[in-house]
């Protein structure tokens, strides 16, 4: 089993940055890759960002693109996202994904490659 804990998120306005951080703990075992995914009420969850185990390979959902960064820390185990120039529509929950992979660039893009989900932390921006 595999734990995740999200921090970082709260208010703020539009334009502004926030950081968003997730911790990994349990059984991480070897490889895999962590990312973002974000939801608000009514819609399906949505793809943000993505890295893989070795950090060479990200991937962005299409409206964040330019604005956010990933990275990770393997020695902690954890990933992080700077999101940058907010948006009003980026107000969601976020949640923090985990998947193990069997190579180091491996990926995951959709929810159903998922295997672990974070509890999620709100992020809201203001106009």
């Amino acid at each position: 089993q595999v734990r995740l804990v999200e921090s970082g998120g709260g208010l703020v306005q539009a334009g502004g940055s926030l950081r968003l951080s997730c911790a990994a703990s349990g059984r991480t075992l070897s490889s895999y890759a962590m990312g973002w995914f974000r939801q608000t009420p009514g819609k399906e969850r949505e793809f943000v960002a993505v890295i893989s185990w070795s950090g060479l390979r990200t991937d962005y959902g299409d409206s964040v693109k330019g604005r956010f960064t990933i990275s990770r820390d393997n020695v902690k185990n954890t990933v992080s996202l700077q999101m940058n120039s907010l948006k009003d529509d980026d107000t969601a929950l976020y949640y923090c994904a985990f998947r193990r992979t069997t190579l180091a660039s491996q990926i995951m893009t959709e929810v159903t490659r998922v295997d672990y989900w974070g509890q999620g932390t709100q992020v809201t921006v203001s106009s």
